[in-house]
């Protein structure tokens, strides 16, 4: 039977998440806090619930890269992985490298965007890892004449929607292993439909 291991990436894979990190290495501290301040409302309000987590999501994403050219957004997501590669859990790396080796086929399920999730997983392997491809089913852009809209081409893959995404690729569920790696309430859906789930096990590295 065919094997897959889907992991979350932010606090699953990584020690934070990478939203906020990310919008503070593209727009610097003084932007990100002028940013982080007009959107604080909106933010405690997704938090307990009471607004849509995309809607909040794309409006602070509008806010600092509507209008920006998708080669200039690109670039900014490559230097972001370089140069934060620290922000990885070693022992969530050391896992996943194991599943590879071991055959099976690597999802990243996250709910950020997956311009900047993507190269985290290039160059960083053995080549026989890469020679099986990690796949990232995340939170696509929308992109009109080069530039970005500030909205979001897909659904926030969050929750159900990680489920979705996955059964988009695999709808032949009893065809395949799902292993699942989450640490959060948008990671719910995803562990409850893998056939064996952990839910934070990285928290020590």
């Amino acid at each position: 039977m065919k094997q897959i291991v889907a992991f979350d990436f932010d606090g699953t894979l990584t020690t934070k998440d990478t939203l906020l990190a990310f919008i503070r290495h593209a727009c610097g501290t003084r932007a990100f806090l002028f940013g982080f301040l007009r959107y604080a409302p909106l933010l405690v309000l997704m938090k307990l619930h009471l607004y849509p987590n995309y809607r909040a999501k794309e409006k602070v994403f509008a806010h600092f890269f509507k209008r920006m050219r998708i080669e200039e957004f690109n670039g900014l997501c490559q230097r972001f992985a370089k140069d934060n590669r620290h922000l990885l859990r070693p022992e969530g790396i050391k896992v996943l490298q194991q599943a590879q080796a071991d055959g099976a086929e690597i999802l990243i399920v996250s709910a950020s965007i997956d311009n900047w999730v993507q190269p985290f997983f290039e160059g960083a392997w053995s080549q026989a890892s890469r020679d099986r491809s990690i796949r990232v089913i995340g939170t696509q852009v929308e992109v009109k004449d080069g530039l970005l809209t500030g909205r979001f081409l897909t659904n926030n893959c969050y929750g159900q929607e990680k489920v979705n995404r996955i059964l988009e690729l695999y709808p032949h569920r009893n065809e395949y292993h799902l292993t699942a790696y989450g640490d959060s309430r948008g990671d719910k859906e995803l562990l409850a439909f893998a056939d064996e789930s952990y839910f934070k096990p990285f928290r020590q590295s």
